[in-house]
This record gives C-alpha cells, structure tokens and sequence, in this order.
C-alpha cells in the first residue's frame, strides 16, 4: 500500500485544492508517482475524461499537477447544485438523479429520475446510501493506492462539520476508515487562524483527533517571524506542529470548486494587464447567469494580451462590450428567465441585430435558440428561447458526456461536452457541433477555446466585427500558462513548507501519541 494524506480546511475556500495541487506538483517532480482524490466534490465547474466520466475540474487540474490522467477513480461523487436544496448525483463519472441536501446526508429520501421524479428502480443509493457511497469511495480510493506511490486527498469544508459526521464520507469519514493522516489548513488573511486551528481540532472525537497531525497556514501578508510565537502555542496547546506557512500569492485559485469569487482570482485572468499585440483591447463581458457552470471557459480569452473579461449582470454593462459571452448553467430555463428580467436579454439581442458579437457555450447556446423542450432539468415544458439562432432544443434524460474534436474557422479544435440539452440544427454556417448566424456563435463545446489557432482566429474574427484594431498575440499557450501556474503551486510548497516532515507524514502516517483536546465531538 502507498502512502497518502488528507488535506482538510479549517473552512471551504481555505485552500485545500491549491495546496493538494501543490504537493502533487512538488512530488512529481521528484519523481513520485501520485495521484489526487477528493471522494466527494460539490461543484458547477466539472471536466470529461478521455473513459467518458464527469469529475470536478478541481481534480482534474490536480491530476495535471501530478503529471498523470484524470480519471473517475479520483473523484467518485460530484454532487452538481441546482438550487439551493437539490444536487444532481454524479457517481463514477455518470448522473444518477436529482437528491435533495436533506435526503442526501440524512437518513431518508432517495435518488429521483429526473425525467419522472420517480426513485429509479435498483437505486444503488436507496436506504444504506451513506455505507453504499462510502464503500464506493473506499475502493476507488484502495485502487489509487495500488496503482500510485502516494495519493493526495483532499477534504471538502471543514472536517469539524459535526452535523454531517454521521454520514461524512470526504474528511474524517475517509481518513479512519483508510488510516490517512490529516494536514488542516487554515486562511490566515481572513484572521482568526489560530481558533480555527484549535476548535477544529477540539470538536474531533478522540479517534479522529488522532490523525490530525498538524497544520499549515495558508495566504500569509509579512513578516513570518511575527508569527512563530502564535505557532509555538499552538503547538503547546494542541500537541501539533505547523508544516509551513504559505505567502499570499495572487493567481492561486485555478480551477477550484465553485463561485465567482474564487474564480476570478486566477492568474489566468489577471494577465488580462499584460499589453495588447496590436493598437486596441477587446473588452469581453460574461453574463454572470444563475447556476453559472464550467465559467472557467472564458480563462483561455483572458490569457490573451489585451483582452480584458469581466463577468456582468446589469444590461448597461453589455454597452461597451465587444464580446458577449453566455455561459453553461445547470438551469438553462431558469438562466434565460433571469436573462429576460434583468433586460439582458433584449440587450443581447440588440447586439445580435447590431451584427456586434455573441457567443453562446453549451446551455448559453441552448438559450439562444428558438426554443427548448425540457421535462428534465426544470420540467418547464417548453419555453420560448431568444431567438438568435436556428436551433430547438430537446432534453434527453441521458446526459452526453464527451471529449470531441474537429475544426473550426480553418483550425483544430479540442473540447469537452457536459449537457442534457440536445440540439437541433436547422440551419447557419456550421460553427463546432452547433452554428453561427452573423455576429452570433453557439456550440456545447466547453474548452474549445484552450486551443490556441482556433482562439486566435476567433478572436480575429471578433475584432473585425467589433471595429478593433485588435492582434492576438503570435505565441500565446493556454496549456504553458497553465503549466507556469502549476509550477508555481509546487514552488510554493517546495519553498515555504517543511517537505521533509511532509514526506514523513504521506509515508508513515501521523506521529503516535498526539494528545487530545477536549471538549470532543458531542455525543
């Protein structure tokens, strides 16, 4: 059996997917095999891979950190939110049903047939789902730790979630049942670390307070040695040591959960400041819609020199935009009713008459067709879409889930496809698997725009509708951008944390005889 470790937060956004990232990147480039593994994901931001399987893009940027391919193994349960109360349950890599929060982590209701609302027959997470999932994740994890020299966990929220410890099958869950030692990471720039670093530990049972072996502060602003003394007492306190403290270091936040906010921290957008190649900038808008899903499209524009990208929802925003960009949403229905509410909807297709560009990805193409039939994902019937492009489109219970490739605009193009939504061309120019009319593109293909000839002429194209004097610059790499973001993530742990004492503790396991600290976990 390999080693492993679990990386758990103090809070979600602490920076667990970016320090996982990190040690996967410093342990691969000394030539460890690893892999990473969250059992279960909550995210809108989701990836295909090459088998066909659905997992979060968070996984499968840490699998690229790790110099391997994604797979379903590392990442078993992605639960993809559509509303505030109702996940849909993606299981090794294929949907399943609909799940409400409280049927999903309490001890009733079960997986519904999204296109009946019916409990599908030979549910496999009816009744003992909880043990069901938990076996499920235990295996993929066992087959990683066969295959791998370590395995990199990562938890999700916090692992002192003391109403879903019952049923907890990301954090404290995995790393009893698998014997994995736990590292909590902590957000120093929100303050308050050293008692989130103590009440974590303290709300443990004693059997989970044993393999929390210490922590590691995350996003720190100056001098550390002001810091020492507080890490001295925690230690004192708690019986753990720190395993480094992180810099703040802006452009860390590539491809982690959800939310807007954490996405636009990426260094991917912020080279947005770099210059432009030719005389003018081209300002991208990206219509901010509800349930906002694979948002992590538009990075690929805002690599470019001179392309500036901002996320919108107000109408007026749209007026100095010289792209539109409508993105996937797990709501299409639901995104082009708050489209019509807020008057973007009348604006874009201002914009479309104007002959002024729009681009429509998967369910932002869905929306701006003729119409859509959907008794599956909002059961809304059918409903009127915008209009702008000669397309009807019918929800299909099965989602496709694939990773295309063909040409477009003279060039080689590379995608992935995630939707429900199946669309009916009925006429325009071929544009990928969907069209263009005009100005107006749309296609299901997410990704299409890390391919580098084809971002190019689209931005090309752009420019020319919009009256700018715009140039893609001649050598931009999405994928050696991203590759200096992942080496960065490694830098940052092969510099600033204790990689000895890390070692130790992915192949020993947490030291013996850590004390506990009281009150516990209730009872």
């Amino acid at each position: 059996m390999s080693g492993g470790l679990l990386i758990a937060g103090t809070t979600s956004d602490a920076g667990k997917s970016v320090v996982t990232a990190g040690i996967c990147r410093w342990l691969a480039r000394q030539g460890v095999k690893v892999a990473p593994f969250k059992a279960q994901n909550m995210s809108l931001n989701s990836f295909v891979t090459r088998e066909g399987a659905e997992i979060g893009r968070a996984q499968a940027m840490q699998a690229q950190a790790a110099r391997v391919e994604p797979t379903a193994l590392m990442n078993p349960v992605l639960l993809k939110p559509g509303s505030d109360r109702s996940s849909q349950v993606v299981l090794m890599g294929k949907p399943v049903g609909e799940m409400s929060a409280r049927g999903f982590f309490g001890t009733t209701g079960s997986v519904t047939d999204p296109s009946s609302g019916a409990a599908p027959a030979g549910d496999r997470l009816r009744g003992g789902r909880q043990e069901a999932l938990l076996a499920t994740v235990l295996d993929c994890l066992a087959q990683l730790r066969g295959t791998y020299d370590a395995v990199i966990c990562e938890g999700a929220g916090s692992p002192a979630e003391i109403n879903l410890r019952r049923t907890d099958i990301v954090n404290m869950g995995v790393a009893r049942n698998a014997g994995l030692p736990v590292l909590v990471v902590g957000d120093i720039d929100r303050g308050g670390v050293f008692a989130s670093f103590f009440g974590t530990v303290a709300l443990l049972s004693p059997e989970d307070q044993a393999l929390v072996a210490g922590f590691l502060v995350n996003k720190f602003r100056g001098d550390v040695s002001l810091l020492e003394p507080g890490l001295d007492m925690l230690h004192g306190l708690t019986g753990r040591r720190s395993y480094g403290v992180l810099p703040f270091q802006h452009g860390l936040g590539i491809d982690e959960e959800d939310g807007l906010r954490v996405s636009l921290r990426g260094t991917v957008r912020e080279s947005a400041v770099s210059s432009p190649a030719g005389e003018d900038i081209l300002r991208v808008a990206v219509c901010a819609i509800p349930l906002m899903s694979n948002f992590t499209d538009v990075d690929a524009l805002a690599a470019e020199p001179g392309v500036v990208v901002r996320f919108v929802d107000r109408a007026e925003e749209l007026a100095d935009a010289d792209l539109v960009v409508v993105p996937g949403t797990r709501g299409t229905v639901g995104a082009l009713r708050w489209l019509r509410e807020r008057g973007l909807a009348d604006a874009i297709a201002r914009r479309a008459a104007e002959g002024r560009p729009v681009l429509g990805v998967c369910g932002g193409f869905q929306l701006l067709g003729e119409h859509i039939e959907d008794e599956v994902e909002s059961r809304a019937g059918q409903v009127e879409g915008l209009g702008l492009l000669p397309v009807r489109v019918r929800f299909a219970r099965e989602k496709t889930l694939a990773r295309p490739v063909g040409e477009a605009l003279g060039e080689q193009v590379e995608g992935y496809e995630i939707h429900h939504g199946v669309a009916e061309v009925t006429g325009g120019i071929p544009f990928l698997d969907g069209c263009r009319v005009g100005s107006v593109w749309g296609t299901h293909w997410h990704g299409s725009l890390e391919s580098d000839g084809f971002r190019r002429a689209f931005l090309r194209e752009v420019a020319a509708a919009a009256g700018r004097r715009f140039v893609p610059a001649p050598d931009t790499s999405f994928s050696a951008l991203r590759e200096e973001q992942l080496d960065r993530l490694g830098d940052l742990i092969e510099e600033h944390a204790d990689t000895d004492a890390l070692w130790r503790l992915i192949e020993s396991g947490a030291p013996q005889g850590l004390p506990f600290i009281p009150p516990g976990a209730p009872a």
